[in-house]
């Protein structure tokens, strides 16, 4: 069995930036986990603490249950793979794979039996003997997740392995790595700031900002409903259509959502209303993805949007067009802070947006390291929304033409002003 747990863990470096704050995390057994997040979140600092090669400032690490903050990285049954492969360029591929096995003792004949079967499996054992310059990209990665491999380590740590190749082996390699570690069974922890490479590989997702753990769960989960609005934003392709909405509550009846001149109206029985309702003459974010909007005719009744094309991106299996609906965007900073500092009340919309404006204002002149998470300022920002909806291919449509679209209530996301989901209890 190993199993990986991370207790209320804090890095902070010298100059006092903190790189990871509070993360409480758990790994299964055999479980693929993935650390999401852009760079500089800390999710490379979680890899490296896990290993022994960083020390948590507080916290502790416990691997198989039991805290290794006094073992050293040898005797942590760990192996892992780095970005730019590690390799040594004086030795054969098979002596880099198998150099693991030699420092352990392990004697010529048995090292090169497994060291070929680890080969085979990853597609290298016809260049077992070349050197690390004589390989490509894909071939060195191969090298490097051999060597990793041939321990039979009990837990595999990766360190955006992938981000050096192209998109094509990116992609197959993928399917390598989820194959072979769910067939060996091995703990993996896997870092990179690629969401397709999350959502295609990972059991479960922990997605990070700014050293915060900000939301976990399957795919599934946080792509379905994002615990925070920078999950939202930062999660989809096209990305969450995020909309400034005025609520209006007429009790036992419905909830006016007013997007400018255009409204949706939510139904009193909707399991979200009151959640919604507590927000009457606030003004509070909406996400609505793009496959929850549905081109309709003009005339179509309902929860509709109006609007007019502004500009059209054909991709081949489909099109995307960026509707003008007269409503605001809400756009968030994927570097950013939270939605609001913690001292932030729970007033009205607007007046927060003016504190984050003044905030803003002042961190664009801060010196580097200072804008953290205890006084940080927001990092989203309103403009005029542009509504992604997905069109057939090459539709018989261009920029300027009208365009009606029915909207799935049940697939709306509601935040508050903090950037926090509203309807958090609901299933």
């Amino acid at each position: 069995m190993s199993t990986v747990a991370l207790k209320d863990v804090t890095k902070i470096w010298p100059d006092g930036t903190y790189a990871v704050d509070n993360v409480s995390l758990e790994v299964k057994d055999g479980e693929f986990m993935v650390l999401l997040g852009p760079s500089g979140c800390g999710k490379s600092t979680v890899l490296r603490m896990i290993a022994g090669l960083e020390d948590p400032t507080r916290g502790d690490i416990l691997l198989n249950g039991e805290p290794v903050l006094e073992l050293p990285p040898r005797d942590r049954s760990i192996a892992m793979v780095f970005q730019d492969f590690a390799l040594y360029p004086h030795m054969t591929v098979a002596e880099n794979i198998g150099f693991p096995l030699k420092l352990s003792g392990v004697e010529p004949a048995p090292r090169q039996d497994r060291v070929g079967a680890i080969a085979g499996a990853l597609g290298i054992g016809e260049v077992l003997a070349r050197r690390p310059g004589q390989l490509s990209g894909g071939q060195r990665q191969r090298v490097a997740m051999g060597r990793a491999m041939v321990r039979r380590p009990g837990i595999f740590l990766m360190d955006e392995p992938l981000s050096n190749l192209d998109s094509g082996l990116r992609a197959e390699l993928r399917a390598e790595i989820t194959g072979m570690t769910r067939e060996l069974g091995v703990t993996t922890m896997y870092v990179t700031h690629d969401q397709s490479e999350a959502l295609t590989m990972a059991d479960r997702v922990a997605i990070m900002r700014r050293g915060v753990l900000q939301d976990l769960g399957t795919p599934t989960e946080v792509y379905r409903r994002p615990a925070t609005l920078y999950v939202a934003a930062f999660l989809g392709s096209p990305k969450m259509n995020l909309l400034e909405a005025a609520v209006y509550v007429h009790l036992d009846q419905y909830i006016a959502l007013k997007f400018g001149e255009q409204a949706l109206y939510m139904p009193w029985n909707d399991p979200r209303a009151r959640a919604v309702a507590r927000y009457h003459g606030e003004r509070i974010v909406v996400g609505i993805r793009a496959e929850a909007l549905t081109p309709v005719t003009p005339d179509t009744q309902g929860p509709v949007f109006q609007g007019r094309i502004r500009y059209l991106e054909h991709h081949g299996h489909e099109s995307l067009a960026y509707l003008d609906i007269g409503a605001t965007a809400i756009v968030v900073d994927e570097a950013g802070s939270p939605a609001v500092s913690p001292e932030a009340g729970s007033g009205a919309f607007k007046r927060a947006l003016q504190r984050l404006s003044r905030a803003n204002a002042t961190a664009d002149s801060a010196p580097e390291g200072q804008d953290d998470l205890r006084n940080g300022p927001a990092r989203h920002h309103r403009k005029p929304a542009e509504l992604s909806v997905r069109l057939a291919p090459y539709p018989q449509v261009s920029p300027g033409h009208s365009l009606a679209v029915a909207v799935r209530l049940d697939a709306l996301h509601f935040f508050d002003e903090r950037g926090d989901r509203i309807d958090v209890g609901w299933r």
